[in-house]
């Protein structure tokens, strides 16, 4: 099948997504931000109720909220005290699931030569997050609390855009539930509303291709393995 160059290029910006770990320090344009955002909010929700909220993180905010979650994430103590609102992921982990999470996990601690029994370079790793793997821009997005399971599908579609537009101008990305612990500080230090839950975090910037950790692609399932056709 021949491909037109619009189908090309909007392929080309989904299939080359992927979870940057590691970002430049180069500064990303305010006009380029409010593009992406402006964009992405075509996207579909339930009765066009445009659910999302966004908290957009440059300089020293963005420095003062990756500090405080860091302290308490590296104090045992502190960091038990927090925990997330909603379960991310299923409360009982059953094949094929846990088994993909294991191998992405492992392909990415081998990349970075970590062992099994290096704890504490699992931990520090992990810990990067919250310093948004070095991008100059932090996103923290939230969703009021009214809202039901329809809206965090909308919502998924307009962090899917974010991404996506992000790619069309050469950017990265990195989607983070991890921030979710940590909602009780973004909510401190962001003064966010008593309404409003803590979605995720994303980083955004320019890719640090050099870094060997963004050279992990993962693995999907062939259409075959989740597609039914069905006349």
């Amino acid at each position: 099948m021949i491909r037109t160059p619009d189908q090309q290029a909007v392929d080309a910006a989904i299939t080359s997504r992927r979870s940057i770990r590691a970002f430049l320090p180069t500064p990303v344009a305010q006009e380029d931000i409010e593009a992406i955002l402006e964009v992405a909010a075509r996207a579909p929700s339930g009765t066009n109720t445009q659910p999302w909220k966004v908290y957009v993180l440059t300089g020293a905010m963005k420095e003062a909220l990756s500090a405080k979650i860091l302290a308490a994430y590296a104090d045992p103590e502190q960091n038990k005290l927090h925990t997330e609102e909603y379960a991310y992921y299923p409360r009982e982990w059953v094949s094929p699931y846990i088994d993909r999470r294991r191998k992405v996990g492992w392909d990415l601690y081998a990349l970075l030569g970590l062992t099994r029994e290096n704890k504490a370079g699992m931990a520090a790793q992990h810990g990067r997050n919250f310093s948004f793997f070095d991008a100059p821009v932090g996103m923290i997005f939230t969703i009021d609390r009214i809202m039901e399971q329809g809206s965090w599908l909308d919502y998924g579609m307009f962090l899917q855009n974010i991404m996506v537009a992000a790619r069309g101008r050469g950017l990265d990305t990195c989607p983070q539930a991890a921030f979710t612990q940590y909602h009780r500080i973004i909510s401190e230090v962001l003064g966010l509303p008593a309404s409003e839950t803590v979605v995720c975090g994303m980083s955004l910037g320019f890719a640090d291709r050099g870094r060997i950790e963004n050279s992990l692609v993962t693995e999907r399932e062939p259409i075959a393995k989740f597609v039914k056709f069905m006349e």
